[in-house]
């Protein structure tokens, strides 16, 4: 009657707390600054991974499929997750029972004072026992379906770290490539005005020499040049340090790492579809691991509140008892136990609510930083698509600025040669096209950047087909 009742109770077994309900979050229909882009129709069935190789770059496509294996950054999320998947498999060990064996040889010897009669000294006592005990612990109010629970979720949010160690490992270092090969570009450019400076600081020596231009052109020409030759040099503390940027990515130390000089292609960069903002809730890793968090923290509240209920502990114990080896492992020297055992902790200072509140308070801070991930990721997507709106306008602006520029040179050298212009007006306009040719090669580097951090904001999961 008595296995009838305990049966009973573990056959009506229910798990105590709330079920985990995914946190609400507000999400707008459209992003803002999409503008009339058609969003692209949601896939699943798209392979996602990729994404860099829609940039056409060979180079970078050799050095982000390296990320995943020697990146630090990721080798410690992959740990992570094991760590994770070990708790999980420790949660799961509780559904078992426990077995355990001990040999023991005891030895004692009563008190003199305490045997059958007193004054009548007591003989040394040797007992010999092997016990194989075995426990298990009936979830009756899901304290351990909630551990498990709490364990997957965790879990699940290690993967999605993961993940997203590698997404930002590789959007990192196709930004630094990507700024490194701006500067290329800039330096090839200040090089080839530097190179027209000097041929023409020898057109002004030659008119000095020949009376026809003032010692302080021949000087402006001469600070010109070297003002560029600086400007060149400078791009070069940049680009080293970029170029240890990327090696720290790699995983290697930057003094075994170079890369050529290569600048940066005048081609626009592939622009990712936007979708709808309600895609990012499946495809950014970030947002999938803060939503996990919450689910996690929300099985530790069931896992609190399990502590107000009994326990019920079902024990067994077999075994080989005797005072002499001989007869130690003998049929006549068995024993054994076996019963149930019924645990409720009836009074301990408020310890047990005290878990119980930090465990929701715990769970409030889970949907808070779920809310906040969401917000944050919808603002980089909102970010990147103005940049990308906003700069494709400006890279037309400089287009045009750096024609009239040019041409605005062209008109004043001549002028110049032919005696009816100042130095100093040619001066002002190699400045004036130096600099839109400068800002036209920083613009062009800043719009592929931004396709990358827009990669990144939209979790990137698309591809070249996807985009079409």
């Amino acid at each position: 009657m008595r296995y009838a009742i305990v049966l009973a109770l573990l056959l009506s077994a229910c798990a105590v707390g709330p079920d985990y309900v995914r946190p609400k979050v507000e999400t707008p229909a459209a992003y803002k600054e999409a503008g009339d882009w058609k969003p692209a129709r949601p896939r699943d069935d798209v392979q996602r991974g990729e994404w860099w190789k829609a940039f056409g770059d060979p180079q970078l496509d050799a050095l982000v499929e390296r990320v995943a294996v020697s990146n630090q950054t990721v080798a410690a999320a992959e740990a992570q997750l094991r760590q994770a998947e070990a708790l999980t498999a420790q949660a799961r060990a509780a559904w078992w029972p426990t077995l355990t064996a001990t040999a023991q040889d005891t030895r004692s010897k009563p008190s003199g004072t305490t045997g059958p009669v007193v004054g009548v000294p007591t003989t040394k006592r040797v007992i010999y026992s092997l016990p194989f005990n075995v426990s298990w612990e009936a979830d009756l109010w899901g304290r351990i379906r909630r551990t498990v629970e709490q364990g997957t979720a965790s879990e699940q949010a290690s993967a999605a770290d993961l993940l997203n160690a590698v997404l930002s490992a590789r959007a990192s270092l196709a930004q630094s490539y990507f700024q490194l090969r701006t500067l290329d570009a800039q330096q090839q450019l200040l090089d080839e005005t530097a190179a027209n400076y000097a041929t023409t600081l020898e057109l002004t020596k030659n008119r000095y020499v020949a009376g026809v231009a003032s010692r302080a052109d021949v000087a402006q020409a001469q600070a010109q040049l070297e003002s560029t030759r600086a400007q060149a040099l400078d791009t070069g503390v940049q680009r080293a340090q970029l170029e240890h940027a990327v090696a720290v990515l790699l995983g290697r130390p930057a003094s075994s790492f170079t890369l050529a000089a290569a600048p940066l292609a005048a081609a626009p960069p592939p622009i990712p579809p936007a979708g709808v903002p309600a895609d990012l809730l499946e495809r950014r890793p970030d947002i999938a691991a803060a939503e996990r968090r919450a689910a996690a923290a929300n099985a530790e509240i069931g896992v609190a509140k399990a502590a107000f209920f009994p326990t019920l502990t079902l024990a067994a114990t077999y075994g080989f008892q005797s005072a002499t080896p001989e007869h130690w492992i003998t049929m006549p020297s068995r024993f054994w136990s076996l019963g149930p055992a019924l645990a409720l902790t009836l009074f301990d200072g408020g310890r047990r609510a005290a878990v119980s509140d930090q465990a929701m308070a715990a769970y409030d801070q889970a949907v808070a930083n779920y809310r906040g991930t969401v917000l944050q990721a919808f603002s980089e997507v909102e970010d990147n698509l103005a940049a990308l709106r906003i700069l494709e306008q400006e890279a037309a602006v400089l287009e045009a600025a750096v024609a009239a520029a040019q041409q605005a040179y062209d008109v004043t050298l001549n002028q110049y040669k032919a005696g009816i212009a100042t130095y100093l007006q040619v001066v002002s306009a190699q400045n004036a096209l130096l600099g839109a040719r400068l800002s036209a090669v920083s613009v062009r580097g800043r719009r592929v950047v931004a396709s990358v951090q827009l990669v990144k904001a939209l979790g990137g999961g698309w591809s070249m087909e996807s985009a079409k």
